[in-house]
């Protein structure tokens, strides 16, 4: 049992941390800070990857910027992050063409602490799996997702995870069943639906 790692989970509040970035919307180096998007009112979202100049990897990043501003416009703080330093994220999104659109964070952990955290840090390795973490404005983590390193994510699935979040935080006497997208039925749990979720949701 001392080699299982657990992480943060699902339902805590999530500590503060801070990371090191290379910011691609502006061609610099900055930092991420949790406490700062929570003082914003953002959500936030942590893709974690293995590393830089991989295959999967820079698939995944591309899939991701292509919902950034969807995401930006659901009031997202969207971090990249792997065990690569910020001087590595910069050479390789300025050398990785699936890379061109990356606009939003790209988290430095290159001593594992926030992996560890969330954890999704392999000890042998010394690489991240591949987490996807949704957290609340409100410090807790809502959504966790966790692959090997041998699979990509869907960032389509990212997105609709953050709008059901969004909406049972605002509604919170519903819930968002298999599959709901905005507009979708939503179920009120109580006695009256036990058993009867299919009459529920016509």
């Amino acid at each position: 049992m001392s080699e299982i790692c657990c992480g943060i989970k699902v339902g805590q509040t999530v500590p503060d941390f801070e990371l090191e970035t290379y910011e691609p919307g502006v061609g610099k180096f900055g930092k991420f800070s949790l406490a700062k998007a929570i003082k914003g009112k953002k959500w936030t979202i942590l893709v974690f990857y293995p590393a830089d100049f991989t295959f999967i990897c820079p698939t995944e990043l591309a899939d991701l910027a292509a919902k950034y501003e969807e995401l930006k416009k659901l009031g997202c703080e969207v971090i990249s992050v792997s065990t690569d330093t910020k001087f590595v994220h910069y050479g390789w999104y300025n050398q990785e063409k699936l890379l061109e659109k990356v606009k939003y964070h790209m988290g430095a952990d290159p001593k594992g602490t926030v992996s560890k955290i969330f954890g999704v840090y392999d000890e042998k390795e010394g690489l991240d799996l591949r987490g996807t973490f949704i957290v609340s404005p409100n410090g807790v983590l809502v959504g966790s997702e966790v692959n090997y390193f041998n699979v990509g994510r869907e960032m389509d699935e990212l997105v609709r995870k953050v709008r059901a979040f969004q909406y049972v935080s605002n509604n919170p006497t519903e819930v968002c069943p298999a599959k709901w997208k905005p507009g979708a039925k939503t179920l009120k749990p109580s006695e009256q639906i036990v058993g009867r979720v299919y009459e529920a949701l016509k």
